[in-house]
C-alpha cells in the first residue's frame, strides 16, 4: 500500500523534538483529565506517530494486541488523543473511521478510493479561497471543515 500521509512538512516532521512535543501535549492532557499516563497509551500514540497511512481502531488494536493492549484501551486512548487535538478522523469509503496525527500539519483534504480503500491527501488553495469568500459574504464564521471526495484512484480506474 502507498504511503498516504504526504502533507507532513519537513519543518514539522523533521524538526528535532516533534514527536516529543506531541507526547508532551498528550501527557499533559491525560494528567489534566485526572488519568494516569500509561505505557499502553504511549504505545498507541507511538504506533500512530510511526504510521505512514491512516489507521483504523481495529488496525491499531491488531498491531498492539500482542503487547497486551486491549480494544477498549485503544478506543479510550483514541478518544483522549482526539480531545487533546492531536488526531483527526478521516472517513473511509465504507464509513470506517481512520485516524491521523494532525498537530502542526497543514490543512488538507482527502480523496478516498471506493475500490481499494486508499486515501490520498490533497491541498486545494483555490477551493479554500472560495470557501473563505463564501463564508465572508454570508457573514458566517467557520470553525472547521472537512472535505472528502469518494471515487476511484488512478490504479483502480485503470483496472476497468
Amino acid at each position: 500500500m502507498n504511503k498516504e500521509l504526504v502533507f507532513f512538512p519537513t519543518w514539522a516532521a523533521g524538526r528535532a523534538g516533534y514527536a516529543d512535543r506531541i507526547r508532551e501535549v498528550f501527557h499533559r492532557h491525560v494528567l489534566n483529565s485526572g488519568l494516569m499516563h500509561t505505557h499502553q497509551r504511549e504505545d498507541i500514540l507511538n504506533h500512530l506517530l510511526a504510521a505512514d497511512r491512516h489507521l483504523t481502531q481495529d488496525e491499531i488494536y491488531v498491531a498492539l494486541k500482542p503487547r497486551g493492549i486491549g480494544k477498549v484501551t485503544v478506543f479510550r486512548t483514541l478518544k483522549l488523543l482526539d480531545e487533546a487535538g492531536l488526531t483527526e478522523k478521516v472517513y473511509g469509503s465504507d464509513g470506517t473511521i481512520r485516524y491521523e496525527i494532525k498537530l502542526d500539519r497543514p490543512h488538507h483534504d482527502h480523496l478516498v478510493c471506493v475500490s481499494c480503500g486508499g486515501i490520498q491527501e490533497v491541498q486545494w488553495p483555490e477551493i479554500e479561497r472560495f470557501q473563505e469568500k463564501a463564508c465572508r459574504e454570508k457573514g458566517f464564521s467557520p470553525l472547521y471543515h472537512r472535505h472528502e471526495v469518494f471515487g476511484r484512484c488512478q490504479s483502480c480506474s485503470s483496472k476497468g
